[in-house]
C-alpha cells in the first residue's frame, strides 16, 4: 500500500492524548479508560464512564442519542 503524498506517514511528531471526559457527569479519566462507552452523535464522539454507561444500559443497546437518557 502506498501513502499518498502529505499523508500522515512523513513523521511528524505525537499529538498529546487530553484525558477522556464523561459527557454525562463530567467525570475525568486518570489514563487509558478501556471499559468506558465511546459513542458517535452527530459526527462528534462523546465517551462515557463506567458508571453513566451502566445506569443507561438499555437506551445505549436502544441506540437512542444520549438527549433521550
Amino acid at each position: 500500500m502506498t501513502s499518498l503524498p502529505g499523508g500522515s506517514d512523513d513523521g511528524g511528531s505525537a499529538k498529546e492524548l487530553e484525558p477522556l471526559v464523561c459527557a454525562r457527569c463530567g467525570t475525568v479519566a486518570e489514563g487509558p479508560q478501556p471499559t468506558w462507552t465511546c459513542s458517535v452523535e452527530s459526527g462528534v464522539r462523546q465517551y462515557f464512564c463506567n458508571a453513566c454507561s451502566r445506569e443507561n444500559l438499555r437506551a445505549i443497546e436502544g441506540r437512542l442519542d444520549s438527549a433521550w437518557w
